[in-house]
Formats: structure tokens, C-alpha cells, sequence
């Protein structure tokens, strides 16, 4: 077996520099990149033809103080050699500890894309406020930081409007976040404590969903559309129930008929990323126009912008005075399908939700209606 090796070595950079490195041989194990590595810049540098006598003792200072650092990685090296492969785990271990818990999160948030991102920014954001400025090692997370985060999210104002406090509900979103994170880091073995299972939650309060009844839901699609393509998806997510981000998206490929069934969208939903099957209505279905390409959109030209101007105007026109977004469209289908008798497993699981408990939600909106009517007739 070879004897393992570290050499000083200097690499030309810019004005006349060489940086310092150690170069390894047989190559180390790098816990950052995670793969062998051979070399390690020390961020020390030496002038390759110092001009001045300042130059020549900061050369001097430099070379020192690289040759101190290589020494004692040479000394590293050969006592892992001789290391049991118990201290060897212990010392990756404290190795992973060292790494930033926070950089980490970041990189996480990262791979998110469109809304999400912009949640998991926020979260981040928060989180490095609560750290007021500092870095976070993972061998520093504990249930007690974690709960702290929790009261100060708490309490905590709005980034876009320091004036007004998080709702209840966005401090839940932002603390998911970071419980998410937890999770992912103890599956990795980033963390030896399932620090996710121990800390507390925060309690989601019920927001407000608007919705139409039937009888305004007619109201409004016998009411002319300033524009057409928004009448379409917006009769398509009262039929079908479907989130705005899954009808733009939506192509030809995932549109099938199932012989003695009928017609299915099979999709990815954006928000969870969960797959889905759902059956759709033949009235859905004719609202989708003509086939076209396997690839190309069904709804193609959609915006945002357009959406988002027409539905209140459209609204408006019809004489409905609840405020409606496209949204509640989505919150339609579910009340409308509760009250026609549909159960709410069932509704579940055409809205796409991973529990059944973010569906409860609609059922109760309905009894509160029925409430409301018992309450209408008194004989006193």
C-alpha cells in the first residue's frame, strides 16, 4: 500500500500571483463535493516576482504558514491510516456537523420552481433573520432552535409590508419549510435526531373560500365574457375542479378515452407533484376543442395577466357581488359536488389532496348552509 502524500503546490492566478494548495495523493474523501478530490486551496497566495521588500515578507508569511497547514494535514493523513473503522465513522460524523445546515436549506429551495420558489424564498429569508446574520452547523440544530424559529415566525411582519404581521397560515407555510428540510436532512444522515418528530407545529387556521352556488354559477356563464378563452378554463375548473397551474400546462398527450369508461386527464399535479387520474364529464371534454398535436397545449395563449383582469370584471357584470377569483372556481366544484351528495373521500380525491382533512373544510361550509337554513323558519 502506497503512503499517502500531501505536497504544497502554487497555481498562477491574477497580478502576478501563485496560489497556494495542497495537492493529496491517494485522493481524500471531500465531504462538501461529496467524491475524491486531490486538492485543497489554502487561499493564501505568494508574488511569483515581489516587487518590494513588503512583498517579499508577505511571501515569506505565506509560505509559512502553508508549509504549518500542509504538516498538519500530512499528520491527519496518517493517523487515518491507522484509524478503526468505528473512529473513522465518528469522524465523519463530526465532519458532517461542520457543514452549514443553512447553505444546505438554501440549496434545497433552490431546486423549487414558479410560486414555490418564490414561498421557499421567503422561508429562507425569514429564517436567516431569525439567525440575525449567522450561519447555522447542523451539529447546532436542536429542538429548542427549532421552536424558537417557530415563536418567532409567530410573530414576525411580512417582508413585503413590514407593517402587518404573517397570517397565521403563511408562518405555517414558511415553518413547513424548514420541516421539510429536517426531514430530507435525517433521511441523508445529515442529522443523527429526527429533530422534524420532535418539534412543535403550528396550528392552520381555516381561511375563507369563497365559492358560488349553483344558481350563481349559471348566473355567470349566461353572462357574456370579455373573453373567451377565460370563459373556457373557467367553465373547464368549475366541471372539473382543476388548479389554474395544471390547465395551462395541460396537453393533448394527457387528455384519453377509456373504452366503456370515457374521458380521463392523466396529469402531474404542479402544487403537490403528485400523479393523477381524473375522469372528466363529456360536457369538460367538448370544452376543449379540437385535438391537436401530442405535445402542443390545449389551452394555448393562456396569461395570467388576462386571467386575472377579466374574471372581477366578468364577476362584476353578472350582478355577483362575492369576491370571486379564478381560484374559487376550484372551491365551486367542491361545494357544488358536496352538495349534490358526492362524499367527501370522493371529492378528495378528484381535488387531488393528500388528506382528507384539507377537504373537511368544504363539507363544514356546507352544514354551516344548512344551519342557516334550519335557522330561517320560526314559528314565534
Amino acid at each position: 500500500m502506497s503512503k499517502s502524500i500531501a505536497t504544497l503546490r502554487k497555481k498562477a492566478i491574477s497580478q502576478g500571483r501563485m496560489s497556494l494548495y495542497l495537492d493529496f495523493y491517494p485522493p481524500l474523501w471531500d465531504e462538501d463535493s461529496n467524491c475524491f478530490t486531490r486538492r485543497e486551496f489554502l487561499k493564501l497566495y505568494v508574488y511569483s516576482k515581489p516587487a518590494d521588500q513588503y512583498q517579499k515578507m508577505a511571501n515569506m508569511e505565506n509560505m509559512h504558514t502553508a508549509e504549518l497547514i500542509r504538516a498538519r494535514r500530512q499528520n491527519e493523513i496518517n493517523k487515518m491510516e491507522v484509524y478503526s473503522g468505528f473512529e473513522k465513522e465518528q469522524l465523519k460524523i463530526q465532519a458532517v456537523g461542520r457543514e452549514s445546515f443553512l447553505q444546505y436549506y438554501k440549496k434545497l429551495g433552490k431546486k423549487k420552481e414558479g410560486n414555490n420558489l418564490s414561498i421557499w424564498n421567503c422561508a429562507i429569508s425569514h429564517f436567516e433573520g431569525f439567525l440575525n446574520g449567522k450561519d447555522l452547523l447542523f451539529q447546532d440544530v436542536t429542538v429548542t432552535l427549532i421552536e424558537d424559529f417557530r415563536d418567532y415566525l409567530l410573530k414576525a411582519r411580512s417582508l413585503r409590508n413590514t407593517q402587518k404581521k404573517l397570517s397565521r397560515n403563511t408562518a405555517l407555510s414558511y415553518y413547513n419549510k424548514i420541516k421539510t428540510t429536517l426531514k430530507r436532512a435525517y433521511r441523508e444522515d445529515k442529522l443523527k435526531t429526527d429533530i422534524n418528530s420532535k418539534i412543535s407545529c403550528i396550528k392552520e387556521m381555516e381561511s375563507q373560500r369563497n365559492f358560488m352556488t349553483l344558481e350563481e354559477t349559471k348566473r355567470l356563464f349566461a353572462t357574456p365574457c370579455p373573453n373567451l378563452l377565460v370563459r373556457k378554463i373557467s367553465m373547464f375548473s368549475v366541471l372539473t375542479g382543476i388548479r389554474y397551474v395544471d390547465i395551462k400546462k395541460l396537453t393533448w398527450s394527457e387528455i384519453q378515452y377509456i373504452e366503456n369508461d370515457g374521458y380521463y386527464i392523466f396529469f402531474r399535479q404542479k402544487k403537490t407533484d403528485g400523479v393523477e387520474s381524473m375522469p372528466i364529464s363529456e360536457e369538460a371534454f367538448e370544452l376543449l376543442g379540437k385535438k391537436k398535436g401530442e405535445k402542443e397545449l390545449v389551452f394555448k395563449g393562456l396569461r395570467k395577466c388576462d386571467v386575472d383582469k377579466t374574471v372581477p370584471l366578468w364577476v362584476a357584470l353578472s350582478g355577483i357581488s362575492k369576491h370571486i377569483t379564478f381560484h374559487c372556481f376550484r372551491h365551486t366544484y367542491a361545494t357544488l359536488q358536496i352538495t349534490a351528495g358526492t362524499d367527501i373521500f370522493t371529492v378528495s380525491k378528484m381535488l387531488g389532496h393528500r388528506n382528507v382533512k384539507t377537504t373537511q373544510v368544504y363539507a363544514r361550509v356546507i352544514d354551516q348552509k344548512k344551519r342557516d337554513a334550519a335557522n330561517r323558519i320560526s314559528l314565534e
